[in-house]
């Protein structure tokens, strides 16, 4: 059932109530934290914290309900993460939560999805769980500038820089280590480069590619964007609608398809895949020489599997585009139920839970295909 309408009506408080019945939060109630980092004890009454500073930072009436709405959920997983992270460091016998700002970032994923949020504000949530914990430290960087523009094509920074000034005050600590001045200065190389409420306007699509990929000279260098081809990278769990988009959209294209590579050397998905990605390479391969445009269509889940592929591409100076897309999950299932070879739904849901939507930090362009929307 698609419930997130009814949560952008609800009241704050009645989110806080439902959020304190959910699984997620009972497991941070029980999780303890560095009582000289979290005097107020336990993840879930830090939360709390959290939410009541949301509401007291001056600038909270003048947010659009929707930039309400995301620093809330911000606040109810941030997190989330700790109770699978959470021991002792052997060294110095302190409490310790490696990591949990990912693990936070995939329960905020998996719960907003099956809340029925649609894809980019489920997406910029989580993507505001994951990095949540950067602007305390940006004097520790030592490249500031880069770090603030980096995350700006990632998340919103007045989002994050509030959220994070809520976060500081929503704790009692003998041991500051994060003074809210720290903070402060997130928000002023922000505003410096002109990225405190929009992405840092790189001068191109090319000069934004070359920079997460730490290949761009300067920020004032303006790259030549002369492409040999471009390429449509898709991006989608099995049954999600790849091939029915690149047939409306993509009809007159050649492609690249490791299901059909599959088909051809009879491979099973769940075989070992060694000759299957050769073979799709060097089809790859004979377009990207020839100058010729294409699509390579494969689920390309995580970041790392799309980055061994893009590699690639840009190694052919190809212009990179990546259409991700995602239907609710039932209508995977059913979609995938019709497929010649279905895929094990215990397969898709693994790879549901490790799912990484792409962002513009990967390619030229970015589609996000979302049926809810």
């Amino acid at each position: 059932m698609n419930e997130w309408p009814s949560i952008t009506r609800a009241t704050n408080a009645q989110i806080l109530s439902w959020a304190e019945a959910q699984p997620w939060a009972r497991e941070m109630a029980v999780c303890q934290q560095d009582a000289q980092w979290h005097a107020e004890g336990d993840v879930w009454t830090h939360t709390r914290m959290v939410c009541a500073e949301l509401e007291r930072l001056a600038e909270w009436p003048s947010l659009e309900r929707a930039g309400q709405l995301k620093l809330l959920f911000t606040a109810l997983f941030h997190d989330s993460g700790k109770p699978a992270t959470t021991g002792l460091d052997p060294e110095t016998g302190r409490i310790r939560s490696p990591k949990h700002a990912l693990v936070g970032a995939q329960i905020a994923r998996r719960v907003l999805r099956e809340f029925g949020c649609d894809l980019r504000t489920r997406e910029e949530i989580a993507s505001l769980v994951r990095y949540h914990g950067r602007p305390p430290y940006l004097l520790e960087k030592e490249n500031p500038e880069r770090e603030v523009i980096s995350l700006s094509w990632l998340v919103n920074n007045r989002l994050l820089y509030l959220f994070a000034v809520a976060d500081t005050r929503g704790r009692h600590a003998t041991e500051m280590s994060r003074p809210e001045e720290n903070l402060h200065l997130w928000k002023l190389v922000a505003d410096e480069h002109g990225c405190f409420d929009q992405p840092y306007a790189f001068a191109n699509d090319h000069a934004r590619f070359l920079f997460y990929r730490d290949q761009l000279s300067s920020l004032h260098y303006t790259p030549h964007e002369k492409y040999r081809c471009n390429v449509t990278l898709m991006s989608g769990l099995p049954g999600a609608g790849k091939d029915t988009w690149l047939a409306r959209y993509r009809r007159e294209m050649p492609i690249v398809s490791l299901d059909v590579v599959r088909e051809e050397l009879d491979v099973d998905a769940t075989d070992n895949q060694g000759e299957v990605i050769q073979t799709a390479r060097e089809q790859c391969r004979e377009y990207l020489r020839a100058g010729r445009d294409f699509a390579f269509n494969a689920t390309n889940t995580t970041a790392l599997t799309r980055k061994r592929w893009i590699d690639l591409f840009a190694d052919y100076s190809a212009r990179i585009e990546i259409v991700y897309v995602e239907p609710p999950l039932q209508t995977i299932f059913g979609q995938n139920a019709q497929r010649q070879r279905p895929v094990p739904e215990t397969v898709i849901a693994r790879l549901a839970e490790k799912l990484e939507p792409p962002t513009l930090a990967e390619a030229h362009g970015l589609m996000l295909v979302d049926p809810l929307i």
